[in-house]
């Protein structure tokens, strides 16, 4: 058995990596994707590399920014609907090496879980209106047969009392 070169290693785990892995230049063009970055937006690897960045990526403000502040950006949350994707990003900059390096954490199938878990729950709000509604409206029902039967009942009470009334004269 024999121990792989950190760089062989490091080749390995870039390749391996389930997450979207993009490097590029300062000036925004592309200089390593992994294949997961590839699956994700539907790209080769061959077809990007050497491209510039808003080729595949619409919007490149936060790789400018990570640039020009040399900051990081965490957890940034962005969706690119074209791709059906949602993704966790983190973009840093490594300065020494002039690059820009992203990585992308696949969020999709969560979004879609919480999409569908939305739907569900409005479904189930229309269906509880629409029984409400029902149930309303027989009760309407109810309280005016209630209502005609209490007019008609005082109505035989007063004849009758009127009839008592009229013999004990």
């Amino acid at each position: 058995m024999t121990m792989d070169t950190p760089n062989h290693l490091w080749q390995r785990l870039w390749e391996y990596d389930p997450n979207g892995l993009i490097v590029v230049d300062a000036d925004l063009y592309i200089k390593l994707v992994n294949p997961a970055f590839c699956t994700m937006f539907q790209v080769r690897q061959e077809d990007v590399i050497g491209q510039p960045v808003s080729v595949v990526l619409d919007d490149v403000s936060d790789f400018k920014k990570v640039w020009q502040q040399d900051s990081v950006i965490r957890g940034k949350l962005k969706e690119y609907p074209q791709h059906n994707l949602y993704v966790n990003e983190v973009i840093f900059a490594i300065a020494d090496e002039g690059v820009i390096a992203c990585i992308m954490v696949d969020l999709s199938h969560d979004l879609e879980r919480k999409r569908e878990l939305d739907k569900l729950k409005r479904e189930a709000v229309r269906k509880v209106n629409e029984v409400v509604n029902k149930q309303m409206k027989v009760v309407q029902e109810i309280a005016g047969l209630l209502g005609e039967t209490t007019a008609e009942t005082k109505v035989s009470l007063w004849e009758i009392v009127q009839t008592f009334e009229k013999d004990s004269i």
